[in-house]
């Protein structure tokens, strides 16, 4: 069989294996679901372009009998990111893939769908915490005073700023499934953290736990809600270590210097772009064989590989925010 753009395998094969892919790639894409996510197109372009339509001056001139008023013009505002591509391999020889009793290029394809989806996801996080609209807990100066918990009337405050920004509620999201489509959900702001935080975010007052939802669908790892903030927790939101106040009592910390900063990210509509990890040009998957080469004339290795063009980029500032808090241990 001649070889592809995916190695051994034919584009057939390929959609198959993305879709594998990204099933097991889903749990961990937190962010997917809240941004403004376009997929990769066919062409594979190396920027991606997010438009964003600028509100109208109020109109509040009365209307004069007979004359038609002069309107106005839609504004745009284009912001363009440029795409990288990122990517890994696992090696195989042929002596495990003739001899092992497990699935070999199976589990090989797991365990590189997981490593892209990690990736892919810490890359978002990276880009997303360098919002410039930040808050510290209990309204210190600096990340290096942090020693407050999460509380409500910070949540408060950073949900009336957003507010006053005219951040609009989250009303619909990405669908965690590999096909690229959205569903409805129950309008409110979203807020992502480390899963250390779990049992600081359910001590809030007016807490309500998913498990009190009712007839209200939760996202995977979804804490719960409090007011108009639901709360989704993952391992990828890792805290600052050391980066907050000397004093550690009851806080968690790495080594004891200081306490360990958490980010809690605070998102509404359109407050950020990004390349879908979804669709038929998301993620390409690669599988060599172990057979003879030029360069491996006896056939003893191959790999199973990934790559992706993936960039996030921040809409709106204004429409997120960044609340820095130590957390309770």
């Amino acid at each position: 069989m001649a070889m592809t753009v995916y190695g051994d395998i034919t584009p057939r094969t390929a959609a198959y294996v993305v879709v594998e892919l990204l099933k097991r790639a889903m749990p961990y894409l937190c962010l997917e679901k809240f941004g403004q996510a376009k997929s990769l197109p066919e062409n594979k372009t190396q920027t991606m372009k997010f438009r964003r339509y600028n509100s109208l001056a109020v109109a509040t001139t009365p209307l004069t009998e007979g004359v038609t008023p002069a309107g106005k013009k839609l504004t745009a505002t284009d912001i363009s990111v440029q795409l990288y591509q990122y990517g890994d391999l696992v090696e195989i020889t042929d002596v495990i893939q003739d001899t092992h009793e497990d699935p070999v290029l199976q589990e090989a394809q797991n365990v590189i769908s997981e490593q892209a989806a990690k990736t892919v996801e810490t890359l978002r996080y990276n880009v997303l915490k360098a919002c410039t609209n930040l808050f510290y807990a209990n309204s210190v100066a600096a990340r290096t005073d942090v020693v407050a918990v999460i509380a409500r009337a910070d949540q408060r405050k950073i949900v009336r700023a957003l507010e006053r920004q005219e951040a609009r509620f989250i009303t619909q999201i990405v669908k965690s499934t590999p096909s690229f489509n959205t569903e409805s959900i129950l309008p409110a702001f979203v807020g992502v953290t480390h899963v250390d935080m779990t049992s600081d975010i359910r001590s809030l007052t007016g807490f309500t736990s998913v498990a009190d939802y009712g007839q209200v669908s939760k996202f995977e790892t979804e804490i719960g809600a409090c007011e108009d903030v639901r709360y989704i927790k993952s391992t990828i939101f890792t805290p600052y270590a050391d980066g907050g106040s000397a004093t550690t009592t009851g806080k968690l910390t790495t080594t004891g210097v200081g306490c360990d900063v958490y980010p809690v990210m605070y998102f509404g509509k359109d407050a950020y772009g990004l390349v879908a990890l979804k669709g038929k040009y998301s993620i390409t998957p690669i599988v060599i064989n172990p057979v003879p080469s030029k360069s491996d004339p006896l056939g003893q290795r191959g790999s199973v590989a990934w790559k992706t063009m993936q960039n996030t980029v921040i809409l709106n500032d204004a429409w997120m925010a960044v609340y820095e808090c130590a957390c309770t241990s």
